[in-house]
């Protein structure tokens, strides 16, 4: 579906450097702080910005081939983007329509209509959670096979944000071939959404880990520095010094479980790896 093969982005004192794979019939989720490359990736993609080395492949395509018709295949959101604030919803439909030969207007309007998006109402007076919805409900009303969301849920409430992780669920479940990438810094919805997660870092990927196998097999491990000196740090990932000894990060929970019973384990969120994974010091057994 997405193939990225060490795309490069060089800015002064930031080089993105990144290689993913988004398969077809998979969400895919791209988690980072602020800074870290996400937005860089997702404008590189998608031929916004020049890159500066590397390959990306779209639907078995290389994405400088692309023609518009090609291009209607994708949705997409970006976290800086929307639509012009002195437009109703009524004023985007026939937009929509040039743009797309596969745009559905009904199932837009419905959709619209669904999520108490007043019709008749400027842009500019909608909520972020209104702004949110409608960029959203656009992106997947014409059909598309790839989605491509750069932080769709940021500033939203709960509410907001389950509804909007609902019509992309429906999304996916009409079309088993769909696909989804899509970053955010609510890992919430990350866990409850994605397949798989690429983790970025000062411009790198610095892991790749199935969402069940991340939630399952990975752990915080919190134990004295003489138990840690003790301990079988084969499988320790990440370590960082606290005031009672150390936090481990590691991926063979099971493992610490069944041989080390007296110790502290704690189930891994995405959070708490993706802290581990950058503040934690690399352990070099």
């Amino acid at each position: 579906m997405l193939k990225i093969d060490h795309l490069v982005k060089k800015y002064e004192g930031f080089t993105l450097d990144c290689s993913m794979e988004i398969k077809p019939g998979c969400v895919t989720g791209l988690i980072g702080q602020n800074g870290a490359g996400k937005s860089t990736t997702f404008k590189a993609i998608l031929g916004l910005i020049h890159r500066d080395g590397g390959k990306v492949e779209l639907f078995g395509k290389d994405v400088d081939e692309f023609t518009v018709q090609d291009k209607q295949k994708l949705g997409v959101v970006l976290s800086d983007s929307g639509f012009s604030g002195y437009l109703d919803v009524h004023d985007i439909v026939p937009v929509l329509a040039n743009l797309y030969d596969t745009f559905d207007k009904s199932f837009f309007i419905k959709e619209a209509q669904r999520f108490g998006l007043p019709m008749d109402k400027k842009i500019k007076e909608f909520s972020t959670g209104m702004k949110a919805k409608l960029k959203v409900i656009a992106a997947v009303s014409h059909q598309a096979k790839l989605l491509i969301l750069d932080e769709p849920t940021v500033g939203l409430d709960v509410v907001a944000r389950d509804e909007l992780l609902e019509l992309l669920r429906e999304f996916m479940e009409a079309e088993e071939e769909r696909s989804i990438l899509i970053s955010s810094h609510i890992s919430g919805d990350l866990e409850n959404l994605c397949d798989d997660l690429y983790m970025i870092h000062e411009g790198k990927i610095i892991l790749h880990e199935d969402t069940d196998v991340l939630l399952s097999d990975y752990a915080l491990i919190k134990v004295s520095s003489s138990q840690y000196e003790k301990l079988d740090q084969r499988f320790i990932l990440r370590r960082r010094r606290e005031n009672f000894g150390y936090s481990c990060l590691t991926n063979q929970k099971r493992y610490y479980l069944e041989n080390y019973p007296q110790i502290a384990i704690e189930k891994g969120t995405v959070d708490e790896v993706i802290t581990m994974m950058i503040r934690g010091e690399k352990n070099y057994v």
